[in-house]
């Protein structure tokens, strides 16, 4: 029962950091007495589980979560590949610092106004979040490839281990800090800039346009709404994801 005590304390007190800030919210809305500038949290949870009853909500969801998703896998996939060849190929790591670096620098609203030049709305958001992951990971998985353990690697070369067997049980128990806080990082960051190149882009049926909308016609409790559903769903997939690669990394300790 010891163990679950700090789990259970951290928790209270989560709930009751939420809750503070829940009330301050509501103390901000009844002091402003603006509904247009600032809804209160009630109205605002009122109008979102009166979206949640419509199936329009859920198409727009998986309309801006499918495409941002696959920008993700793909910026993921791309960083990896890229971090293996700088790690192994030192003059590919300095050929490749200039872009790496430009990326991190560029504010994402430049390049979301540059790439409309070339790609249309319903691209957009895939592209801005791949650009947005590709980075992040990455720079995370080269750092964690170039502090592998040297002695370690030279005595899998002496005793002549696999290949297969020396990634399994000697690099990715090395790498698993690095790509769970890239990961983590990059499927946060990819969410919030894909729905930024929507609100600009506005792409039929996107989460964009409806936050787009909602300003235009002045709809501030559909617009915070919105704004709440892109943060639970963003914190909900940044947990998923976590979850499924501990249970990855857990799987394959036990081969």
């Amino acid at each position: 029962m010891k163990p679950n005590k700090p789990l259970k304390k951290e928790n209270l007190w989560r709930c009751a950091a939420a809750l503070f800030w829940l009330l301050a919210w509501q103390g901000a809305a009844w002091l402003l007495r603006q509904p247009l500038l600032l809804s209160s949290p009630v109205k605002v949870a009122r109008r979102l589980f009166s979206l949640l009853g419509e199936s329009g909500y859920y198409r727009v969801l998986g309309f801006s979560l499918g495409r941002i998703c696959l920008g993700f896998l793909l910026g993921a996939a791309l960083g990896a590949a890229l971090a293996m060849i700088a790690a192994r190929w030192e003059p590919a790591e300095y050929l490749l610092r200039p872009l790496m670096v430009t990326v991190r620098s560029v504010p994402v609203a430049s390049f979301i106004i540059l790439a409309l030049v070339w790609l249309s709305g319903k691209q957009l958001n895939t592209f801005i979040s791949f650009l947005m992951v590709l980075p992040i990971v990455y720079g995370n998985l080269l750092a964690g490839l170039k502090s592998r353990s040297k002695s370690l690697g030279e005595m899998a070369r002496v005793y002549r281990i696999p290949p297969a067997r020396r990634l399994l049980y000697i690099d990715l128990p090395q790498l698993k800090p690095h790509l769970l806080s890239a990961l983590s990082l990059a499927m946060g960051m990819s969410w919030k800039s894909g729905i930024a190149a929507e609100v600009i882009g506005i792409p039929t049926g996107s989460v964009g346009e409806m936050l787009y909308q909602s300003k235009v016609y002045l709809d501030t409790d559909a617009l915070y709404a919105w704004t709440l559903s892109i943060v639970l769903l963003s914190v909900a997939l940044e947990k998923l994801l976590t979850f499924l690669m501990k249970r990855a990394f857990a799987r394959l300790e036990r081969l």
